[in-house]
């Protein structure tokens, strides 16, 4: 059997975020939003002058951060550093991709939407036993 991801128990679990500006104030303005005592925020405003490797810095930190339970990520955003959010395969955090007010949601680019459609495949061999 394999064995479960492990969830924290503690109640601080976090949304992180990694998306345009309009995009993170709207979740602060919900509440989403924290800075711990060394600062750090669970949230990454991305703009003209971020650069891919700041975006994959953010991304790899939030994924490996244990108080994080969901990333959020803008769907432009996630198509500049595609190769990792692709690469990454835990159950937690996960990984769901959104879409922004300048940028139209596309479910051909949803690497979660694509592992889903891969899973239900009716030329799979769960297909063949319906």
């Amino acid at each position: 059997m394999a064995s479960r991801a492990q969830i924290p128990t503690n109640n601080s679990a976090l949304i992180a975020m990694i998306a345009d500006e309009d995009t993170i104030t709207g979740f602060l303005l919900a509440g989403v939003g924290n800075v711990d005592i060394r600062r750090k925020t669970n949230y990454m405003i991305v703009d003209s002058k971020t650069t891919v490797k700041q975006i994959e810095d953010a991304f790899k930190e939030f994924t490996t951060r244990d108080d994080v339970a969901i990333v959020l990520i803008s769907q432009y955003v996630a198509n500049m550093i595609r190769f990792v959010v692709d690469s990454y395969n835990n159950p937690i955090p996960a990984i769901l991709e959104i879409p922004s007010k300048d940028h139209p949601y596309d479910p051909a680019h949803d690497s979660v939407l694509s592992r889903v459609k891969y899973l239900f495949n009716t030329d799979s061999v769960a297909g063949d036993r319906r």
